[in-house]
């Protein structure tokens, strides 16, 4: 377990290799399970204000699931996560040409349309983060449907919280993160 600030960090995520892996999993992240992506609060009030914007990189299903149900559900939990498509698909997901599943939030992001890239919880997939009122804790969250991401991370050297640098970054900032890169790579004794 690495401590860095108010976060509990799991030692999966310095020991695990991970590079996600599209065209072994078809993004099948954004139709498995049994919500929609996990959203912060903040997050709320950004689709509300960026939606207009990201609509037209939705499918006509996912516009018509968010008509239907709002931009954003409350589960039993009293948390939020996105809307989905008969409660399979994410709302704001599309196929590609080459049928992999796409953010259409990151597809506005990447077209400029948007300066909201994704939720934090899709960028920081397969990280969880469990909210404490002292603390985060950051867990690696393990998925059947992941394990090409395993094996490619393992083929590239590449680790966890290696490939997820960026969006750790964007959650916890560039001091953060040195501290994690510091306290994983530090030789041991």
């Amino acid at each position: 377990m690495i401590i860095i600030q108010q976060t509990v960090i799991s030692d999966d995520i310095a020991d695990n290799f991970f590079v996600c892996n599209l065209e072994a999993c078809k993004g099948a992240c954004c139709v498995e399970g049994d919500l929609g992506a996990p959203l912060e609060e903040a997050e709320l009030r950004i689709l509300e204000q960026e939606y207009p914007a990201i609509e037209p990189y939705l499918t006509e299903a996912g516009r018509a699931a968010i008509r239907e149900q709002g931009l954003y559900i409350k589960d039993w939990e009293d948390d939020y996560s996105t809307t989905t498509i008969n409660d399979k698909e994410c709302a704001y997901a599309l196929y590609d040409e080459r049928g992999i599943l796409k953010c259409g939030i990151e597809q506005a992001y990447l077209a400029g349309a948007t300066t909201f890239k994704k939720p934090i919880s899709c960028h920081l997939y397969p990280i969880r983060i469990t909210k404490y009122e002292e603390f985060d804790a950051l867990n690696y969250d393990r998925w059947g449907i992941c394990n090409p991401a395993c094996s490619f991370g393992g083929s590239l050297g590449v680790k966890v919280y290696q490939f997820l640098k960026e969006p750790l970054i964007r959650k916890y900032g560039e001091a953060w993160y040195g501290e994690l890169v510091k306290e994983i790579e530090a030789p041991t004794a």
